[in-house]
């Protein structure tokens, strides 16, 4: 029988009859793969569950704990959500092409874990302002983020865009490693405790494929070759899983993100930019907008160097992706529920023989 604790289970402290806890491995489509003390089996969500999770737009992802209706010799049902320690989210829109269906504007990524790695490549797609965007989306996560410079076999000297990794983002623990030679591999042993859990984040061909085989000590994942001219790869993940390691930790690989849309991200960007946030106390205006008025310590502290311009720039410019998708979520959620109320008008009408009660 599967020790289910080795995969980061904490026994709550009454199951219901004929229900079996587990954890979500893998999601294809519609359909989960959920490891239980009985081995891994094939799952769907039950109608009911279905339903009130489309309404909350909380629907299981990798890492979640469940609990389902076992079915040893067919698909078993997901019929509840364990409460999650943490999860990764983003918009399920960019802020350029919005698509919607319903209410469901958060999707979860990944849950349950305690790390999140932040890989971005040291070739010419290197962006500390993209690794900034998922560092604040990690920090409200509840995971601790920690950022993985991968190739480092491409440069000479990668002590430049390290330190200019480590000036940008204080505080949060940076490693370069070389997945095919092994550099830099060892540092990452403090993470990967038996019983962690890992979730990678980052682009196309920054190599989390590479770095996880690496880490499994066998290839598990597809490598793509990237595009020569800008350093950009395919999607070599295609859906999310989860790999139980050598060392006992786990690991949540997830398709490589394009566009990351910052989600209810208030809390992380005031964790990455508390310096910033410090100089708003000094303004002679509590309700100071930084833009031209006097007593401003925000513009003084610009005007004499001792706020980085580049620095501000970068927390505008997350502040204001963060209050696009706050305001379009709620103007969708509103006519969503308006549409709701109009169905249920049309449908009362039709019962009534197209009259008013």
């Amino acid at each position: 029988m599967m020790d289910l604790k080795t995969y980061g289970y904490t026994e709550i402290e009454e199951i219901p009859s004929g229900l079996l806890p587990g954890r979500i491995t893998e999601l294809r489509r519609e359909r989960f793969t959920v490891i239980t003390e009985r081995g891994e089996l094939t799952a769907v969500l039950k109608g009911a569950f279905y339903h009130s999770a489309e309404s909350r737009g909380d629907f299981p992802c990798v890492g979640d704990f469940v609990l389902l209706r076992p079915n040893e010799s067919g698909e078993s049902l997901i019929t509840a959500l364990l409460p999650r320690r943490s999860k990764f989210s983003r918009a399920n829109y960019s802020g350029h092409a919005a698509e919607y269906t319903r209410t469901v504007l958060e999707q979860v990524v990944a849950a349950n874990f305690d790390y999140v790695f932040i890989l971005s490549s040291l070739n010419k797609d290197f962006n500390v302002t993209r690794m900034m965007r998922y560092l604040t989306q990690a920090r409200q996560s509840g995971g601790q983020p920690v950022i993985i410079l991968t190739k480092a076999d491409l440069t000479e000297d990668y002590s430049l865009p390290l330190a200019e990794v480590r000036q940008s983002m204080p505080n949060v623990p940076v490693h370069a490693v070389c997945s095919h030679n092994g550099l830099g591999l060892n540092e990452l042993d403090v993470y990967l405790e038996p019983g962690s859990t890992v979730v990678f984040l980052g682009m196309s061909g920054v190599g989390k494929s590479s770095l996880l085989n690496a880490l499994m000590e066998r290839d598990v994942m597809k490598v793509s070759a990237i595009r020569e001219e800008d350093s950009r790869g395919r999607h070599t993940t295609t859906h999310r899983q989860l790999f139980m390691l050598p060392s006992g930790a786990m690991v949540i690989d997830t398709p490589g993100m394009r566009e990351l849309g910052l989600f209810d991200a208030d809390e992380g960007i005031s964790a990455g930019f508390n310096d910033v946030e410090e100089w708003f106390a000094g303004c002679r205006f509590h309700d100071c907008r930084h833009e031209s008025e006097p007593g401003c310590a925000v513009l003084a502290a610009l005007a004499d160097g001792s706020l980085p311009r580049e620095r501000w720039e970068r927390y505008n410019s997350q502040q204001q992706e963060n209050r696009f998708v706050q305001d379009k979520t709620h103007y969708l959620r509103d006519k969503d529920a308006r549409n709701q109320s109009a169905a249920m008008q049309r449908k009362q009408m039709k019962k009534n023989g197209g009259r008013y009660k």
